[in-house]
């Protein structure tokens, strides 16, 4: 199993960077499957062979994903489209 961690600081406030955690949320349900819930500030993501968090802070989105065995082969890429996302939504 790959673990995966980014994090990121923003000056978005808390509301609004739960918006854009909900945004990004839709679009990987959209592209990939992937299933979401929020648990009070974190936003828990499920799909086969991942699963995952992003907690919301005031400053701050951090997003840690687990990777099964065979997502594990393409950790790299995943990072890197995770950065590119998360970037792209808090710009």
């Amino acid at each position: 199993m790959a673990r995966i961690t980014v994090e990121r600081e923003h000056s978005l406030g808390k509301e609004q960077a739960r918006a854009k955690a909900e945004q990004l949320a839709r679009k990987l349900e959209d592209k990939y499957g992937v299933e979401s819930s929020w648990s009070g500030d974190t936003l828990k993501l499920t799909r086969s062979g991942v699963k995952g968090t992003v907690a919301v802070a005031d400053d701050s989105l951090r997003i840690d994903v687990e990777l099964g065995l065979l997502m594990s082969t393409m950790s790299g890429t995943i990072k890197s489209e995770i950065e590119k996302a998360l970037d792209k939504a808090l710009a």
